[in-house]
This record gives C-alpha cells, structure tokens and sequence, in this order.
C-alpha cells in the first residue's frame, strides 16, 4: 500500500515546468530516493509535497487524503516533516532547544495554563526535555547536550536537524541533501543514521546527489530530468539504466 502518492502533478513558474505530468507512489516503510542532474525539480518536488509550493495540476494524496492544498503546519500535524537543503538552524538556541522547538505540536499550547505553569504545563516541558534529550543520542549527539547550536560543527548541525524533524513524530520524513558538503567520514555517519531511522519502520524520502549513498541505501529511486520522470525502480535497475547514464553523463 502507498503511504503516499502523486497524480499527474505538474508545477508551473512563468510558463516553465519545474515539474511536469509526474505520478508514483511511495510504499510505507521504505527509503525512496529522488535523484536527477542540477535543475531537474527535485526540491520542487519537496516542496509541493511539504505545502510550500501549491500544485499547477495534479493530486497528492496522503493515505487517500488529498494533501495538494494544505499548509506546511497542518501537514505537520498528519505526519509529514522534512529537513532542508540548507541548514534550517536556530543559532541563538541550544542544540537540546532546537530538538525541543521540533515537538511544539505535542505540548500544551494553552495561554492560561501557560502562564501560570500549572503542574501539567511543567511536567510537560520536562517531558519535552527528557524526549529531545533522547533524540539527540539517537542522532549520535549526546556530548552536544549542553551545546549552543552556533558553537557546533556543521556535520553535527546536519544530524541536530534530522533529530529536529524526528522530533515531530512523522510518519514520512523528507530530507533533502542530507549529506551535501560534508565529508566522507560525516556522509558515512549520516548514511548509517537514515538506515537507523528506517529501521523503526518509519517512510523516508531523499533527495540526495551522492550516489554512492542512494545507491547503498535505497529500497526505490525515482530518477527526474528537467521535472519529468525519467525513470524509476532498484539501485540495480537505475544504475544500469541507458537513459539515466545519459542524463548524467551526455547522451
């Protein structure tokens, strides 16, 4: 069964498709990957799914629920969270507060009990705490517990904003260049944390160009080219496909 899929959904910005015609599906509890040449839509592609950006045409469905139209934070509330491409990071707050902001949805948001920080309201927030704390270990940053983000390096602020996005208890998690810029040691921490993550059963989407990642980690990968579908199927069948070569490395 798709957890998510995408009808005929096309993207238009002054007369250019960014994306065109595009349709799949994505299985529940699987890593999909989104790979293509520079320009080929692939954040576009996040944000429409996200709410960023509204479909020209087409249909996105959550669980048969059309999400094509709904804001970013009531997406949130469905399950849906994602990380960016460039770092999203609260530089004048902890590492431990950043994780914290993530689960904003599960505390009680009322003004009164707020303000008087009713017993509930404190339990909560301690709650919060103890789970951020949790998260910070899963992503391997347990010694930045008592870290200022701006004070922390930007292989540990890649793996603080995966911890940010878990924060929210998705059910589908888009992370887009999760390991752009960082070295080999840091890509292969990263490589290890998704499949970490998919192992508790969670759906991931990647847009990543370190192929050598998608390729190891990957249960499907759908490949665009100028917004359009180029191909898609395993790491075997794409590797070996002529038209992805092509699109890669010039017909």
């Amino acid at each position: 069964m798709s957890l998510l899929r995408i009808e005929g959904l096309s993207k238009v910005f002054g007369g250019i498709h960014a994306i065109k015609d595009l349709s799949f599906g994505i299985r529940e509890g699987t890593i999909h990957s989104v790979i293509g040449p520079n320009g080929a839509g692939k954040t576009t592609l996040f944000n429409l799914i996200t709410g960023v950006y509204t479909p020209t045409v087409g249909r996105i469905l959550l669980e048969e629920r059309d999400i094509s139209a709904i804001a970013p934070f009531r997406l949130a509330r469905l399950g849906v969270s994602r990380t960016f491409q460039n770092l999203q990071i609260c530089q004048n707050m902890s590492a431990l507060e950043n994780v914290m902001m993530g689960r904003h949805l599960h505390l009680d948001s009322r003004f009164l009990p707020a303000m008087l920080r009713l017993p509930g309201i404190v339990r909560g927030d301690r709650a919060c705490r103890d789970k951020a704390a949790e998260l910070m270990a899963f992503v391997g940053l347990e010694s930045y517990l008592d870290a200022d983000a701006d004070s922390m390096p930007y292989g540990a602020l890649k793996r603080l904003e995966i911890a940010r996005a878990l924060a929210a208890e998705p059910r589908l998690l888009l992370l887009d260049e999760p390991a752009a810029g960082l070295n080999p040691r840091e890509t292969a921490q990263i490589d290890q944390l998704i499949q970490k993550v998919a192992s508790t059963g969670m759906t991931i989407m990647l847009v990543e160009h370190d192929m050598k990642l998608v390729m190891g980690i990957s249960d499907h990968i759908l490949v665009l080219d100028y917004g359009k579908k180029l191909a898609e199927g395993t790491a075997e069948e794409i590797r070996n496909n002529p038209d992805v070569i092509a699109a890669y490395l010039g017909g």
